[in-house]
């Protein structure tokens, strides 16, 4: 869709082009530091008003809770958003006023710590959250992307944060976000079915977009306008025998026969 919110050529056509011939397009993002509303309000921003739309990691996250346990959050502000629509507790960030000395202290009765990308990550964090795993609480990751695109290269994502954490807490996570079930349980809750296999992912990365279009039984189409090119993309075709290989979702509405 964009690269740092700037439009993809094409792009905002497509989806509304898409939209006018009847298709629901729903966005589902590995991004869980943002609010709902704010991912909203920027897609409408390029044209695109998406109230309801919006599907994240954090999201997904939160699938896995139940009503009154109590979170520990080493992300941002989405995800205290995603556990707290489901009536869970957010006892607090793994960064809210660190010092050395409160750091040390294990938090007791947490029921899950939950990752997501956020830049004040440090050392006491990942002391705090490592000590709430190792005395019991449940890790679960928004996503395990290790890095994700900028305008000026590559960043480490929430999935490099996640693995410091489980590394510490000696602890295999449970990931949520694309291309993992959680997600999966989000879409099929959003779209009201279960069947999924007359619809379509589109995405630039195999490795989360790809897996997840086949986790949920989805067609799909991957794009060359993100951190694959197009040489990458043929060949992980003829290896997993997908669907499509298009340079970006413009050539995708016109290769699904809608008029852009």
């Amino acid at each position: 869709m964009w690269l740092s919110h700037d439009p993809i050529p094409g792009s905002v056509e497509a989806i509304t082009a898409l939209r006018a011939a009847g298709h629901r397009v729903i966005f589902v993002t590995n991004n869980s530091y943002s609010l709902v509303e704010s991912q909203e309000q920027s897609l409408a921003k390029i044209g695109l008003p998406s109230v309801g739309d919006v599907l994240t990691s954090a999201g997904a996250a939160a699938t896995l809770l139940k009503s009154g346990q109590r979170i520990l959050v080493a992300g941002g502000p989405g995800i205290v958003e995603a556990v707290e629509h489901v009536d869970a507790v957010v006892v607090g960030r793994t960064d809210d006023d660190l010092d050395e000395t409160n750091a040390q202290k294990i938090d007791v009765d947490i029921d899950a710590v939950i990752v997501g990308f956020h830049r004040t990550f440090n050392y006491l964090s990942l002391h705090r959250a490592s000590a709430a795993v190792r005395a019991g609480a449940t890790l679960i990751g928004t996503n395990d992307d290790a890095t994700y695109p900028t305008p000026t290269g590559v960043i480490p994502g929430g999935g490099s944060i996640l693995a410091a954490i489980a590394t510490a807490g000696g602890v295999e996570p449970i990931v949520a976000g694309k291309p993992y079930a959680p997600m999966g349980t989000l879409v099929r809750r959003a779209l009201d079915r279960e069947d999924l296999t007359d619809c379509w992912m589109v995405g630039d990365r195999y490795s989360t977009d790809g897996e997840f279009a086949k986790s949920i039984g989805a067609k799909f189409a991957h794009v060359t306008s993100g951190v694959t090119s197009r040489e990458q993309a043929e060949s992980l075709q003829l290896k997993h025998t997908f669907e499509l290989v298009v340079d970006n979702l413009l050539q995708f509405a016109r290769d699904l026969g809608v008029a852009v």
